[in-house]
């Protein structure tokens, strides 16, 4: 079993950056495929970002393509999520997630584990 704690979520300036972290415990985490997703109030949680479990393939989707960033750091069973130049329609429940074996898709679906979520706002 996968235990994920996401940490860093807060407010920001529109234009300014953020660093979420998720913990991951669990002794296959090198195994799992990681990503982040998001829901805004009244909306459906969607796909942000995924990394395979080498770090060499990474996946965004295009509303955050070149402003964010996800990394992994495999000995600290740690993912990272770098977020800059945010914008108001960035805010969100940001949420840290696993899937077991390779990278298949965006649907919250194709994840067997998530965290419980930490906020991020973005004022004006």
């Amino acid at each position: 079993q996968v235990q994920l704690v996401e940490s860093g979520g807060g407010l920001v300036q529109a234009g300014g950056s953020l660093r979420l972290s998720c913990a991951a415990s669990g002794r296959t985490f090198s195994s799992y495929t990681m990503g982040w997703f998001r829901q805004a109030p009244g909306k459906e949680r969607e796909f942000v970002t995924a990394i395979n479990w080498s770090g060499s393939r990474r996946y965004y989707a295009d509303s955050v393509k070149g402003r964010f960033t996800i990394s992994r750091d495999t000995a600290k069973n740690t993912v990272g999520l770098q977020m800059n130049s945010l914008k108001p329609e960035d805010s969100a429940v940001y949420y840290c997630a696993a899937k077991l074996g390779s990278y298949s898709g965006t649907a919250t679906t194709d994840y067997d584990y998530w965290g419980q979520g930490t906020q991020v706002t973005v004022s004006s």
